[in-house]
This record gives C-alpha cells, structure tokens and sequence, in this order.
C-alpha cells in the first residue's frame, strides 16, 4: 500500500524557492541579455514566465536580467532559442542554484 504525502494548499512556490540555496559568482553571471532596440515576444514574455523571476521590463523598454536566483531550468533557452537575444551557460562549479528538496 503506498501512502501519499500530504499536501498543504497553504504553502506558495515561492516559500518552497526561498529554501534553495544560491551560490552567487559576482561579475560573472552565467546568463545575458543581448544588446537590442526593442525586445522580442519571446524576450518579454521571460517576464512573467520565468519561474524565478528573474527577468524583468526596464521603463526604457529593455529587458534586463538579475541572475541571481535563476534555477537554471532552461526556459529561458527554450524560449528565445530562435531569437538569440539571450547568452545562457552553466554556472562556474560551485556556483548557482542548490535545490534543497532534489
């Protein structure tokens, strides 16, 4: 008989994300946003689609990236892998994301 954890409806993504760790490389962040004129679909939607947050709109218009926190899940590569305004690598060994629960 298999028993099924319990569920706490009460508990957000974001208090789950709180509880990994993130091994910060200062002046070394392992993605960038390319220089542009205007962000594409693609580019803007990592805005509200980033599980981290970690994308956001400028009042200027560009998109800009705080790398810190980024869990390295590669949505951000799938989604602007046709445009190209974005750089992504893996972090340096021994930095980015520590997952906590696996």
């Amino acid at each position: 008989m298999t028993v099924k954890p319990k569920i706490d409806p009460l508990i957000r993504v974001e208090d789950k994300l709180y509880q990994n760790r993130y091994q910060v490389d200062a002046g070394r962040p392992h993605i960038t946003v390319k220089p542009h004129d205007k962000p594409s679909p693609a580019l803007l939607a990592l805005t509200r689609v980033c599980p981290a947050k970690c994308y956001e709109e400028t009042e200027t218009g560009q998109v800009e990236i705080t790398a810190d926190g980024c869990m390295e899940c590669g949505t951000c590569r799938v989604l602007c892998e046709a445009t190209g305004e974005i750089e992504w690598n893996y972090p340096r060994g021994g930095f980015g994301v520590l997952f906590k629960f696996g």
